[in-house]
């Protein structure tokens, strides 16, 4: 028996034609064969996707937050996951306030972030180098991960550990054959939504990237303030093919049930 009503299936489905209607005029955007934003597209031309192979910063600019999203997501997992499991787990004066520490880039504008690390990566001489900007994006995503570590950590049956324990594991072995495989879903989830996170991110990197670190972001942001064509629209299609296939990925291999509500296969 259908749960939805009639409404309910019109809402949904126009809710899903409007989040979806971006995407799909900038993909058709993205093969006009003019050189200027056409919608719908008076034919079909793959010149703007070449144009990107002809232009070696926009490939540059990928790579840079491609490494910049993978080592940033990394690092904020690696503080996330302690993290969680203290806060999880654990009753201790302070709890709140670490936890509202950890969670409070949420609540800073990104501007003032920006401002913020300008000023602070300017004080100890690493402003616009990788490293500074590697540790400026783990700090805004970390909230990310630790949001859904903790989700996972919340939900573990700690008699599976104890009894671990009681068989003569080490802590150690506790947590790498134990506890680390139980919050799976939840590290790999928040990992890829730091990932997502960081690869996206323009406002904080403005203020602290120079032309040797541009992310792809700052290159189209300012590309578009001198010019508007269509290389935009191929570059952004670029990309949302490239998350929509990490997405298929990782559904295939693990699933995104599994990440976003720790659902077992």
């Amino acid at each position: 028996m259908n749960s939805n009503g009639k409404y309910s299936l019109i809402f949904n489905f126009l809710f899903t034609v409007f989040m979806l209607a971006p995407l799909i005029v900038v993909i058709g955007v993205s093969v006009t064969p003019t050189g200027y934003l056409e919608f719908p597209p008076s034919g079909f031309s793959l010149r703007w996707f070449q144009a990107i192979l002809d232009n070696p910063e926009f490939i540059e600019a990928a790579w840079i937050s491609l490494k910049l999203g993978i080592c940033s997501a990394s690092v904020a997992t690696v503080v996330a996951v302690p993290a969680a499991l203290a806060i999880g787990r654990e009753r201790f004066t302070g709890r709140d306030a670490l936890q509202g520490l950890f969670l409070s880039p949420l609540t800073v504008p990104t501007v003032v972030l920006g401002i913020a690390f300008l000023r602070l990566l300017s004080l100890f001489e690493i402003n616009g180098t990788f490293i500074g900007l590697t540790l400026c994006h783990a700090i805004i995503i970390t909230p990310f991960v630790l949001r859904l570590v903790l989700s996972s950590v919340i939900g573990i049956d700690q008699s599976i550990e104890k009894a671990a324990v009681s068989l003569g594991a080490s802590d150690l072995t506790v947590f790498r054959r134990v506890t680390l495989p139980l919050i799976m879903p939840g590290v790999v989830g928040g990992w890829v939504l730091a990932f997502i996170t960081s690869f996206d991110e323009l406002t904080v990197t403005v203020f602290i990237a120079n032309p040797s670190t541009t992310t792809l972001p700052v290159r189209l942001f300012s590309h578009i303030t001198q010019t508007t064509d269509p290389l935009i629209a191929s570059v952004s299609t670029v990309v949302i093919l490239f998350t929509v296939g990490l997405m298929l990925l990782l559904n295939r291999f693990y699933g995104l049930d599994r990440l976003l509500i720790g659902e077992s296969k």
